[in-house]
């Protein structure tokens, strides 16, 4: 999207002097979209740059994993039947005695392995995950996972989400995420709404590279037609990475609670029981605490192929994560753990000694603000659709890095070249933009950007940030014409 003001050479672009207090009308609108334009694509492209190319990185896991971790994923040779699960976790508690029983889980394709999960005090928030056979039980390895992500997909993750800064890092992805859609919203604007020195108002003109031009003007048709092309895109992986932002995601939660649109709850409690005090139960239940490890370190191996084999009859197929109850009290949690389309994320609560399902939750019962957000998360981590969404988000990444640079080099081609000149960039689009929008514009135009800016925090503080600046820089200005005069 076009970061510069109408094309016209570079040593007549308007600078850092006040705009002309013209009478009010949309161009003003169009003058402050372009200031804003080139204000958010000079500051905020580097974080977009580090975003872009910590994702493309990122999108490679699947295939990556698989190469580093080949050995623990997949198996020599697929059997016929898979062993219980007893046996599967007998054999890994044999190789690993270390922590308590956490879950397990059940390979997704039929050369995977199964997955048994440990909580191993000394990793904190990590587990240990053992890679058993399970036609043979022959343990295949173990790796410290995160959720179970393996070691390397959680290097990049991190680097993705906080450049392994931990929280203050996040805050580069938020600021990312939050001025992502307005860059990208005012670009396509700009370019749809283009008039001066237009020669093509086809869908190709909007589409495609101006043909035959040169200089910063090919720059430029270069930078707005991509745009164009990957705008859905971005505005798609803005959203999503917000709903697990920081203080965004914050908001995001809230919506969700006035919109009753959280996923539908299981109750991990069997029925008449009471569960201990503290006791928040959920999917994850039996993951920390001291109660969960001595529960844990209790648990039967066999009541696994209890709640598993309860589970199949209620219709939950394909992989799934069974894990142990917290306490006397709970209920065994078998959980759909299928992210690829059509996903399947149901869930139920399992009573193995009646060997009966004591509650459910259901993906078809999920709201659809729970939904969006769920299948929105998964397209923007590259598992929805498989290896199509990897290629998708990928040619994303490669066109935000493009556009990126093209804006940068229109920066630079915009210099004054004037002989004598010192510049080395551009002039930035002038002051006093506000001053040329319409009267009701200007009244709905700043509640909004308020509201706007409450609901994405950093949006909000960053824009403080650059009109306090630009307000700073103007006074600057005017003192030193005032000497000068």
């Amino acid at each position: 999207m076009s970061s510069t003001t109408e094309q016209r050479p570079p040593e007549q672009t308007s600078g850092e002097t006040d705009a002309p207090t013209a009478g009010r009308s949309w161009a003003g609108v169009r003058a402050l979209l372009v200031r804003l334009h080139f204000y958010a694509g000079v500051f905020v492209a580097p974080f977009l740059l580090v975003a872009a190319l910590t994702g493309l990185a990122y999108t490679l896991t699947p295939q990556l994993d698989q190469i580093v971790y080949g050995d623990q994923l997949r198996v020599g040779r697929v059997g016929d039947e898979p062993l219980p699960l007893a046996e599967q976790i007998a054999a890994a508690r044999t190789a690993h005695p270390e922590g308590t029983l956490a879950s397990v889980i059940t390979p997704a394709e039929p050369d995977g392995t199964t997955r048994v999960v440990l909580d191993v005090p000394e990793l904190g928030e990590k587990q240990r995950t053992v890679f058993v056979d399970p036609y043979t039980a022959e343990v295949q390895g173990e790796l410290s996972t995160w959720f179970g992500s393996t070691p390397l997909t959680t290097w990049l993750d991190d680097l993705h989400r906080n450049l392994h800064l931990g929280e203050t890092g996040r805050l580069y992805s938020e600021v990312a995420a939050s001025w992502l859609g307005i860059i990208v919203t005012a670009g396509l604007v700009l370019w749809l709404g283009r008039s001066r020195g237009r020669r093509d108002k086809s869908a190709r003109g909007v589409l495609l590279p101006e043909k035959g031009a040169r200089g910063v003007r090919r720059t430029r048709s270069l930078h707005a037609a991509t745009g164009v092309w990957i705008a859905l895109g971005l505005l798609f992986l803005s959203a999503t990475g917000l709903t697990w932002s920081h203080y965004a995601g914050e908001r995001f939660g809230q919506l969700l609670d006035a919109a009753k649109g959280h996923a539908p709850a299981l109750d991990p409690v069997l029925p008449g029981a009471q569960p201990e005090a503290g006791d928040e139960g959920g999917e994850h239940a039996g993951h920390a605490g001291t109660d969960a490890n001595e529960q844990g370190a209790q648990t039967d191996p066999a009541d696994f192929d209890a709640a598993l084999a309860v589970a199949r009859k209620a219709g939950l197929e394909g992989t799934v994560t069974v894990t142990p109850p917290a306490d006397a009290a709970g209920a065994w949690v078998v959980a759909q753990d299928d992210n690829v389309w059509p996903v399947r994320y149901d869930q139920v609560a399992v009573d193995t000694v009646n060997a009966e399902v004591t509650s459910h939750s259901r993906w078809a019962d999920y709201p659809l603000l729970a939904k969006l957000s769920k299948l929105g998360v998964q397209g923007h981590m590259g598992v929805l659709f498989g290896i199509v969404n990897q290629i998708l988000l990928a040619l994303l990444a490669v066109g935000l890095i493009a556009v990126t640079l093209w804006g940068y080099r229109m920066w630079w081609q915009r210099r004054p070249t004037r002989e004598g000149s010192t510049a080395r960039l551009g002039k930035a689009p002038g002051r006093g933009t506000w001053r040329r929008i319409p009267l009701p514009v200007l009244v709905l135009g700043v509640p909004f950007a308020v509201a706007l800016g409450w609901a994405l925090p950093l949006l909000g503080i960053t824009l403080l940030a650059f009109l306090l600046v630009d307000a700073a820089n103007g006074l600057v200005q005017r003192a030193r014409a005032g000497q000068a005069g």
